[in-house]
């Protein structure tokens, strides 16, 4: 069989010259890559028929993490903190996300990836958590200097399928986000929770493989149910070439 291609989001950026340029953390293409995948990156700004196109032609699709979606997708309150706002990331994303929930194309949202599948498939967000959520602990840890501190413990439900790729009930997770799943959409089960209630892991029924952190596990690939995420994203994308 050969090897599953998993197409990674990328996110837009200039150079030191001021050049746009799509850009993307290795981690991410290391993780796909370790996990027996081959990656292939995805620039923003596809027409819909090449969104189409791609769908159909990729066996797996990581939705990454990043800046902010735009508030008025969801209809969330708006907030200063709201940064790295893309309408092209958006306006390919969003649909992409919405398409694989839909064909039964296995994905995995990690941060950013998990609001984002939140979002397209009807969600609202909280768009800034200190502010908005009562009780939060600290989220937003400095995403430049803290990707591999172990912030806090998420809860899994101990039935769920991402508990079974984890390899239990409770995991210690980064933690490099100031937004979070507020209205969890009627077709998205939350799987996982923060200390303070936070939803940090969504699935989807009956899809070979639709998952969403809202995590970094591609910060924590030393740790053996970091490994085993990607390695069940990157097999279950082989099975449905």
């Amino acid at each position: 069989m050969a090897l599953p291609i998993i197409g990674i989001t990328t996110y837009n950026q200039e150079n030191k010259y001021g050049y746009p340029i799509a850009a993307l953390m290795h981690r991410y293409i290391e993780a796909v890559r370790e996990a027996g995948g081959v990656p292939l990156l995805i620039p923003s700004g596809l027409t819909d028929v090449a969104i189409r196109v791609l769908l159909a032609r990729l066996d797996g699709i990581l939705f990454t993490g990043g800046g902010d979606i735009a508030t008025a997708i969801f209809h969330g309150v708006d907030h200063p903190k709201v940064d790295g706002v893309d309408p092209r990331r958006d306006a390919l994303e969003l649909p992409l996300a919405k398409a694989a929930a839909g064909s039964g194309k296995p994905f995995l949202g990690i941060c950013r990836g998990f609001q984002v599948v939140t979002v397209a498939l009807g969600g609202t967000l909280f768009t800034d958590i200190a502010d908005q959520k009562p009780g939060a602990i600290k989220h937003a840890y400095d995403s430049g200097t803290e990707r591999t501190v172990l912030a806090h413990t998420v809860n899994v439900d101990p039935g769920s399928r991402l508990a079974e790729l984890l390899g239990g009930p409770v995991v210690q997770v980064n933690s490099l986000h100031h937004q979070g799943a507020k209205d969890i959409p009627a077709g998205l089960r939350p799987v996982a929770f923060a200390p303070d209630g936070l939803v940090e892991g969504l699935e989807l029924p009956g899809h070979p493989f639709g998952i969403a952190v809202q995590w970094h596990p591609e910060w924590l690939t030393d740790r053996p149910e970091a490994r085993r995420l990607f390695r069940a994203f990157v097999e279950a994308a082989g099975t449905r070439q």
